[in-house]
């Protein structure tokens, strides 16, 4: 009788858990605004010069939507972007990131910088040492309440200093990505 006791209790708290997970991704939609500067470079933003995700939020949206997520994307932002010239600003304001995750029926904002950079040559190699570095709020949109402040950081040795760069700055993706799940499923407790 307490092995079917102790089963039972099992399986409601697997469900439970099961749940609760499913209930925070399940069609919760999410806005990536991380705006990134490769090595030498100019500073980017998708939402500023409608160019497709940086490297950052590649990985980002690419973790998301594995966990159930709904990454909205440019495409689907670009006729609200449009109506406000403020929301085309590369160092958007937490205030009109707000406005627009409201205006495109996000529950949340992933609001960002991410700047990458070149270090020394690897000894006895004509590689370079690149570094990244993300700093990021995680922002619900129906209230405005940052959840989670956050940081990554991501490096890549490559012969090319670009590339190197954009290579470091898809790992401190994978690291951000990681940190935004974690605080999204602390969230849902």
């Amino acid at each position: 009788m307490k092995r079917i006791f102790f089963v039972l209790l099992a399986l409601c708290l697997g469900l439970t858990v099961a749940f609760a997970s499913a209930a925070i991704s399940k069609n919760n939609k999410v806005i990536l605004l991380i705006s990134e500067q490769n090595i030498s470079g100019p500073q980017r933003a998708w939402w500023a010069s409608q160019i497709n995700l940086s490297a950052v939020e590649q990985k980002v949206a690419q973790k998301l939507i594995e966990q159930g997520f709904i990454v909205l994307e440019p495409s689907d932002l670009t006729k609200t972007i449009k109506r406000d010239r403020a929301f085309s600003l590369v160092d958007i304001s937490e205030d009109k990131s707000v406005k627009l995750g409201r205006l495109s029926k996000a529950d949340y904002i992933v609001l960002g910088k991410a700047v990458a950079s070149s270090g020394a040559r690897v000894p006895q190699s004509s590689m370079v040492s690149c570094f990244a570095n993300v700093t990021a709020k995680l922002i619900r949109a129906k209230d405005g309440k940052v959840l989670a402040y956050l940081d990554a950081s991501g490096n890549s040795a490559h012969m090319d200093v670009v590339s190197g760069g954009r290579e470091a700055l898809g790992n401190a993706g994978s690291d951000l990505a990681n940190r935004v799940i974690n605080a999204l499923k602390e969230e849902a407790k």
